[in-house]
């Protein structure tokens, strides 16, 4: 499958995996200044680039686990959702939950972007659902 991006700051290194069995491909900061995230803060981050994903497939914006770790830095709706029909320039909406501030530069890397395949199905209204053992039990109804 062939994934086609535009690059709109071409002194940014474009989508790339890290390693050979990585599964997401590296997004980076496209800001023209630092930027400063104090924590408790959030802020939208754009990556220059545009991405043009097939039918039956969306992109999936992911955290980076060393900056969670590290740093506190997530993402406010992880994971994104990128459909198939957006063509617009990707954004990544990170959160500082650490205790420091965290200074994110062009170019740094930010987020992972997983393409996924979507399973086909239609919604249909009924009356009822089937019953299962579990039935209506929600958090925590199946043990600690």
């Amino acid at each position: 499958m062939k994934i086609r991006i535009t690059n709109r700051c071409p002194d940014i290194e474009p989508p790339s995996r890290a390693t050979p069995h990585a599964a997401g491909f590296d997004l980076r900061a496209a800001v023209d200044a630092p930027l400063l995230l104090a924590p408790g803060r959030r802020a939208l981050v754009p990556t220059g680039i545009s991405i043009e994903i097939p039918p039956g497939f969306e992109g999936q914006v992911r955290a980076r686990s060393g900056l969670a770790i590290k740093h506190g830095i997530a993402l406010v709706n992880a994971p994104g959702t990128i459909d198939a029909d957006y063509r617009g320039e990707i954004g990544v909406i990170l959160v500082n939950l650490g205790e420091e501030p965290f200074t994110i530069s062009r170019g740094d890397r930010i987020a992972q972007l997983v393409i996924a395949a979507l399973a086909p199905c239609e919604l249909e209204v009924a009356a009822e659902l089937a019953p299962t053992a579990r039935g209506e039990g929600g958090f925590g109804s199946t043990g600690t």
